[in-house]
């Protein structure tokens, strides 16, 4: 698969089955106590998400069970890519300074970071 873009509702869809596969009327439950979605519209997204090869379907029984053809990690690489490009015109620098700036960010998340930072220095020499 080339590159992954998943709406919203794909997001909340793709949430459900890296927890578990899931049938249609699993996610139908799921997706309708979480998200106030109505069988149709689970229905639709599952069918498009499929067509698009996002997820895949085997039968078991009498039913689908529905899991995902994309790995968590690889979903939000793309999705993080995307953000800093369309948002920071693809400055990580420019987003940190963002997120510093406009929300708290607590003594362990300043502590992670720098040992990202650290690591990050350490691999490029």
């Amino acid at each position: 698969m080339e590159r992954v873009n998943l709406s919203a509702g794909e997001w909340r869809v793709m949430e459900e089955l890296w927890k578990a596969p899931a049938t249609l009327m699993e996610l139908v439950r799921a997706l309708g106590e979480s998200a106030g979605w109505a069988k149709s519209t689970v229905s639709t997204v599952v069918r498009r998400m499929e067509d698009k090869g996002l997820i895949r379907a085997e039968q078991e029984g009498r039913a689908k069970v529905f899991c995902p053809a994309v790995a968590r990690e690889e979903a939000a690489v793309a999705e993080t890519e995307s953000l800093l490009s369309r948002v920071y015109h693809g400055s990580v620098g420019l987003m940190v300074s963002t997120l510093l700036q406009n929300r708290r960010i607590s003594r362990e998340e300043l502590k992670e970071l720098q040992a990202l930072l650290d690591q990050g220095e350490e691999e490029q020499t």
